[in-house]
């Protein structure tokens, strides 16, 4: 069974007039003949009482012209839909990104990929470290901004740009009027932290193991904007990135640079290693390698 098929027989089944479809539908009158003998050879009833030169859609004939309809209209639209995946232009991308990266990164990508395919449109998921690399590995994004680098051979990984670590004391401490310390400097001070899913709380677990000590984090959040707060009341101190900026010396928190050389966050970018990436989605990785000086996948 064809799809033409499909289309013949419903335009039969609006006309009732075999001369006037075969006209309209471009094809002999024995070729559509046959092809209506087809189908109801293959459902197994007769799909239209014929009277002399005349034909009546019978009640087989409207129960199977409603389906028809459905699956024409169906394979119509997935042919839509993959005409818009292999369109580079077009298209869809679900991009996964850790939360802080939605205030500078994200926006800074977006914006300047929107000038050269403004018809491509994303699906953007900020989320947990954990949950972003799980995220392109089963299918649900098709990339991912992530931070540090995930373990496992199935992602491929593109470090992109490196962010310079602080961290943020409050006003008064006994850092807060120091221009750069050491991690090792912390090793008395109460944390507070992201909780372990986040890649910024494993990134800060492996600088403080470098440099001889487990941090004693005292109070976890999922939010940056939290994290800071925390230590404007005094709770505790946290490392963050820098993000590029000035270190910030006013207010209730101040943001000391770390000096060692560990103290960074590399962000990357990762997609799966198997699989074929649709044109949309390759041309926004390239973008965003291009973008960053990176080497392309």
């Amino acid at each position: 069974m064809e799809i033409r098929e499909l289309q013949w027989f419903t335009a039969l089944a609006e006309y009732e007039h075999v001369t006037l479809v075969s006209e309209r539908m471009n094809i002999s009158q024995p070729t559509l003949s046959r092809a209506i003998r087809r189908l109801e050879a293959r459902v197994g009833v007769p799909l239209f009482d014929r009277h002399q030169n005349r034909l009546r859609l019978n009640k087989y004939g409207e129960v199977f012209r409603a389906h028809a309809l459905r699956a024409i209209a169906e394979i119509e639209t997935a042919e839509q839909r993959i005409a818009t995946l292999v369109d580079p232009d077009a298209g869809t991308v679900a991009l996964g990104f850790l939360h802080s990266y939605g205030t500078w990164l994200v926006p800074e990508l977006l914006s300047g990929y929107h000038s050269v395919a403004p018809r491509t449109t994303f699906e953007l998921r900020g989320d947990a470290a954990d949950s972003v690399v799980d995220g392109v590995r089963r299918g649900r994004l098709d990339m991912g901004l992530t931070s540090p680098r995930p373990a496992g051979d199935d992602l491929v990984w593109i470090p992109l740009r490196e962010e310079p670590l602080c961290v943020l004391v409050p006003a008064g401490h006994r850092l807060a009027a120091r221009r750069r310390v050491k991690t090792a400097d912390l090793a008395e001070e109460s944390f507070v932290a992201l909780q372990p899913v986040f890649g910024l709380r494993q990134i800060t677990d492996r600088l403080c193991a470098a440099a001889g000590f487990t941090p004693r984090v005292t109070l976890e959040t999922t939010e940056l904007s939290t994290l800071r707060s925390l230590v404007g009341v005094g709770l505790g101190v946290a490392i963050t990135p820098t993000t590029g900026g000035p270190v910030d010396r006013r207010g209730p928190v101040v943001a000391v640079a770390l000096d060692d050389a560990e103290a960074v966050r590399t962000v990357g970018v990762i997609t799966p290693v198997s699989g074929v990436r649709s044109p949309v989605v390759q041309r926004f990785l390239d973008y965003v390698c291009s973008a960053s000086h990176a080497p392309h996948a």
